[in-house]
């Protein structure tokens, strides 16, 4: 159950990618992120009711409360840079960097979690998903989107993106042992949305809320359900599964990211980011089936 799990989450968070894409070409970044934490904030709180688990709020440890809150936050530090990547950059550039938070995620799973079954191969396809994720970000002259995908910094925050992600996975897996995945789940979200709106506010963009087109506030809308209908899956499968598992399928998102890039923004792959892809897919499902 927790492989189909993981799946969904995969689904629905190349989704995410492909919607937050849409509602950010004039809206701020910081912004967007701020509105759409409150969509996902509504939904992971509602799913919560609906698995009973409000009663047990008042039995969470406080060894869990503190790893929930620092998950929350890397989390909303991972959402703040993914957001501001996108914002400069193409997707088929951005995501592959952001998916690599794979890589540092099964690393400190087996340190931490002594999850070392397969270790071998465990390695052996991290290492092909660190090289997919190497021919995937090269920018090829004549790409769309090439020139303006090189500008602007989005490297560094595409980078920071997959660092605060890997730090997620880890602190979450900690920080829910013992508490229901819809809970932990909708704790974690409060905190970012208090981390996000004290950013826009920080950054004096509140003001710009009346500024954003309705068109694109439908598209934050639709990319916040996503991420809510992602996280729901994803942490269920992390509380439920092997987390050096769970993490490589849910970075199969690329693979919605990048389809229905294609079709949204004209985004094209050239033969090297093929490659690439091929081996970040390929590493996964070794890693997937291995364990």
């Amino acid at each position: 159950m927790w492989i189909a799990a993981a799946c969904g989450s995969a689904l629905f968070a190349g989704l995410t990618a492909v919607l937050a894409k849409r509602g950010i070409k004039k809206t701020d970044p910081d912004l967007a992120t701020a509105l759409r934490t409150i969509v996902v904030l509504a939904f992971s709180w509602l799913m919560a009711d609906v698995a009973g688990s409000l009663g047990s709020i008042g039995a969470i440890s406080l060894r869990s409360w503190m790893f929930l809150v620092l998950s929350g936050l890397a989390t909303g530090a991972s959402w703040l840079c993914y957001f501001k990547a996108l914002a400069l950059g193409d997707i088929n550039k951005v995501v592959p960097i952001d998916k690599s938070s794979t890589i540092l995620t099964v690393l400190a799973a087996i340190l931490i979690f002594g999850e070392t079954s397969h270790f071998p191969v465990k390695l052996f396809c991290t290492a092909l998903l660190a090289a997919g994720v190497f021919l995937m970000i090269e920018k090829k002259p004549g790409e769309p989107g090439g020139t303006r995908a090189g500008k602007g910094g989005w490297l560094a925050y595409a980078l920071l993106s997959a660092i605060f992600a890997a730090a997620t996975s880890i602190l979450a897996k900690v920080g829910i042992a013992g508490v229901e995945s819809n809970l932990g789940t909708a704790i974690r979200t409060s905190v970012v949305l208090v981390m996000a709106w004290g950013v826009a506010a920080g950054k004096g963009k509140l003001g710009l809320i009346k500024a954003v087109p309705k068109s694109e506030l439908g598209f934050v809308v639709l990319s916040g359900l996503a991420t809510g209908a992602s996280w729901l899956c994803y942490y269920y499968a992390i509380q439920n599964g092997v987390v050096s598992v769970v993490v490589p399928i849910d970075k199969l998102s690329i693979l919605v990211s990048i389809a229905f890039s294609r079709l949204a923004f004209k985004e094209r792959l050239g033969s090297r980011a093929k490659a690439g892809l091929a081996l970040m897919v390929l590493g996964t499902i070794a890693m997937a089936i291995a364990s």
